[in-house]
């Protein structure tokens, strides 16, 4: 059975993982979350690195037997992914804003890009839009607002709609946009919630069918060569403690 370690700074990359599990249904899956340093979309480049090589030193140490990472976190995946790749020789997949898919698919040919201040200002971010959105006007967007009602939500069931209104209002996303790109891990938990926010035709694109696919891709001969179980739950760890949680979540120092 394969082992795939989901990685964020929060509980964001859950987004990622609902599509593995259903994509990878013979699996068991680790969720690390280093909720000590969220959001991610705050922090400096270096800080970053140093939390993924430390994630990868504890994985080997303490976690083990993993056949694939996930590092489900936008900001971390456009700040880190080739440090991290140095680091082990375990397969790494990354997360990066769908700028691709909603330009192909967009008919305005003006879409947005919603994501942490880290993510949207970085220059891999910008060398995705440059390379995969010609002929398309794109806006670049930013908020940690988000991550915030996203963490409340998920682990509280509790919305804030009002909060969320006035932070997607504030966006002032132009009318001409069809294509809303969510850039952040966290934004797909309550995407539902951030539709109702926006004008019918514009359509939100996120990044987590496409990894689950890769996913699969890279665990296919490994999946052939082993007897298929049924997989366990979830196992979670968290850098800070969470409170009211209802999950059982190991505390790790990274």
């Amino acid at each position: 059975m394969s082992h795939i370690l989901v990685f964020d700074s929060g509980i964001g990359g859950t987004s990622v993982l609902s599509h593995l599990q259903t994509r990878v249904q013979h699996a068991n899956f680790s969720y690390v979350m280093d909720n000590a340093y969220l959001p991610y979309g705050l922090q400096p480049q270096e800080v970053i690195k140093s939390r993924i090589k430390a994630l990868i030193h504890w994985q080997e140490q303490c976690l083990g037997n993993v056949d694939l990472i996930i590092i489900a976190c936008n900001t971390a995946s456009t700040y880190a992914l080739e440090e991290a790749r140095k680091h082990t020789g375990l397969p790494i997949i990354g997360v990066v804003p769908a700028v691709k898919p909603a330009a192909l698919s967009s008919r305005s040919r003006h879409i947005a890009l919603l994501a942490t201040p880290a993510t949207s200002n970085n220059s891999y971010t910008h060398k995705l839009i440059a390379d995969f959105t010609s002929g398309c006007k794109v806006e670049t967007l930013h908020s940690t607002e988000l991550v915030r009602i996203a963490e409340r939500f998920y682990w509280h069931n509790a919305l804030d709609q009002l909060a969320l209104y006035k932070e997607i209002e504030q966006l002032h996303i132009p009318d001409s946009v069809d294509r809303l790109v969510l850039g952040c891990t966290h934004f797909p938990l309550i995407g539902e919630h951030i539709k109702t926010c926006l004008p019918p035709h514009m359509e939100l694109v996120d990044s987590g069918e496409a990894i689950a696919n890769r996913a699969v891709s890279l665990l296919a001969s490994h999946e052939t060569s082993i007897k298929k179980v049924p997989a366990k739950e979830v196992r979670f760890y968290a850098t800070a403690p969470i409170l009211d949680s209802k999950k059982e979540i190991a505390l790790i120092d990274l």
